[in-house]
């Protein structure tokens, strides 16, 4: 394999050695050195392609370690419903009714990010969907993953009647005269779809049952999107027997467009206990790196679960998925079988429950854990401090604060400007990851990177601007910290020698730029082991 040399650049190493680099050297898929242009040149040896960053900013590839990528190859393929492109309950029927013109009656019908908080008409019921087709099923995915909309045609299919009961971990939403609304949260989107596996009340099922051939070649059209960004790793934190599959017949066909790690959904544990599987397992393309893990819900959805209820009238209550004590032993099974353990939690009476499990996992632990808190909504000043005791790593998606931190503002009140308190997790001297939780939020690191810098909302409003981080330090959680957070620092995250040869160069000196021109970034060309895999 010839040599790369990338000079003229500004190389932001994640080396703490040699933190910046005028010229980056690679061969056979390998990180041969970050230094001059002399340097750089000698060490790619003859004969190597030679490119010229014109001053671009030069970096690790990034790595997401909270990114569904499967979901989000098949939400890319699907109606999409984000915000600001659907912004009420009229344009997502809109949206429903031309995808139902050009697809066969019977076929199910499929949106996702749905974000209802922005209607003016409020929520929407089965009865909106109903006028947009009553000859095909159709569900639409709320933006945080955990709760959908479906029409009457998608019960039926399903067979749910308005007497059915609520599951464990989940609810059917009701209107005032108890009749079904069509809305569904958290485990009751087990009951409503085809699906691939049964989770039970391990989190929201996602997980639909789909022809192999289109999700393997959903998978392979997503590498535009990702490469283009600059992301060359992921980690998909919600793995069932689905996920696997797909993930393990495109690394055989040579159509994995990522390094693709896995955490395991808890509802496995029994069984990879019996196998005898625990992680670390795998090589450098494709690893399973821990096992997840639900405390409770979903902020937007209303069933995160706080001390004190929020929302404008202290509305929401929230909800667990397991109770503690079950939650405290699953987790500990899991740490005792040598998984490292990932919990999503967002309010703080959650956070509790999570920081026992965890207390009880450390017992049986190994010397390294690295137990990880999904999302991290929610710590108190006390929480946030017990981190320190455990090494936890908090994984972060400032992109919620801006898609929707005024309805955070609007339903926590003040207590919004102390979600995801990255600024006070790095003051502490933990090492917190950024990450996106695609398909929840958008893809785009540097998306990511503006927010954890910027703290406003989309509408300009400040949602905790004494958390914001520096940009060096988000560029650092996105890289050299999220290759902690999945085991894999000590080869991925780092333009260093020896490290795997994964690059992204942008497409200006992201150096000065404020959040709004970072946003803007793209990835202007992207390495993967050693091969140009992007450019713009």
């Amino acid at each position: 394999m010839s040599g790369l040399l990338i000079h003229n650049a500004a190389v932001l190493t994640m080396d703490d050695s040699r933190p910046r680099a005028e010229a980056l050297a690679v061969r056979d898929g390998r990180v041969l050195l970050a230094g001059t242009a002399e340097q750089a040149r000698a060490a790619a040896g003859p004969g190597a392609t030679e490119i010229d960053a014109g001053g671009r900013t030069v970096l690790p590839g990034f790595i997401d370690p909270h990114n569904h990528l499967l979901s989000t190859a098949e939400s890319l393929a699907a109606v999409d419903a984000r915000y600001p492109r659907v912004g009420s309950a009229a344009e997502l029927v809109a949206a429903i009714a031309a995808e139902a013109a050009r697809t066969p009656a019977g076929q199910w019908i499929r949106a996702f990010s749905m974000d209802d908080a922005k209607y003016p008409e409020g929520r929407p019921t089965r009865r909106d969907l109903d006028a947009a087709t009553t000859e095909h099923p159709v569900i639409v995915y709320h933006v945080s993953g955990h709760q959908a909309v479906v029409n009457s045609a998608a019960l039926a299919w399903s067979g749910i009647g308005e007497d059915v009961p609520d599951p464990a971990g989940g609810s059917f939403v009701r209107d005032e005269g108890g009749r079904l609304t069509g809305m569904v949260t958290d485990a009751a989107m087990e009951l409503l779809l085809p699906l691939a596996v049964d989770i039970g009340c391990h989190g929201p099922n996602f997980h639909t049952d789909l022809p192999t051939e289109h999700l393997l070649g959903w998978l392979s059209d997503a590498a535009r999107p990702y490469l283009s960004a600059g992301v060359t790793t992921v980690c998909d934190p919600q793995v069932s027997a689905r996920e696997l599959r797909v993930y393990r017949a495109a690394r055989d066909a040579g159509t994995l467009p990522l390094r693709t790690f896995g955490m395991p959904l808890s509802h496995q544990l029994d069984a990879l206990t019996q196998a005898g599987l625990a992680s670390p397992f795998g090589d450098d393309w494709l690893r399973l790196t821990g096992m997840k893990f639900y405390s409770d819900g979903t902020l937007l959805g209303g069933t995160a679960k706080f001390t004190v209820p929020y929302g404008e009238r202290g509305q929401f209550a929230g909800s667990l998925y397991h109770h503690p004590d079950q939650l405290v032993d699953l987790v500990t099974r899991a740490a005792r079988e040598g998984w490292q353990v990932a919990i999503h939690t967002q309010g703080d009476a959650a956070m509790e429950h999570t920081l026992a499990a965890i207390a009880s996992a450390a017992k049986v632990s190994g010397p390294d854990p690295r137990p990880r808190v999904e999302h991290c909504g929610y710590p108190t000043v006390e929480q946030a401090k017990r981190f320190t005791e455990y090494g936890v790593i908090p994984v972060n998606q400032p992109n919620f604060l801006y898609d929707s931190g005024r309805d955070f503002l609007r339903r926590l009140g003040d207590r919004a400007h102390r979600l995801q308190p990255m600024r006070e997790e790095l003051d502490l001297g933990l090492r917190p990851a950024l990450s996106s939780d695609a398909f929840v939020s958008s893809l785009r690191p540097m998306d990511t990177i503006a927010n954890a810098v910027g703290r406003t909302t989309r509408e300009g409003d400040e949602i905790g601007a004494d958390q914001a981080v520096t940009l060096h330090e988000a560029l650092r959680a996105h890289t050299l910290d999220a290759a902690h957070a999945v085991g894999m620092e000590d080869r991925l995250g780092a333009l260093r020698p020896g490290y795997l040869a994964d690059v992204v160069v942008l497409d200006r000196d992201v150096e000065g730029l404020g959040p709004d021109e970072l946003r803007s970034v793209n990835a202007w060309l992207t390495v993967l082991d050693g091969k140009v895999v992007h450019r713009a």
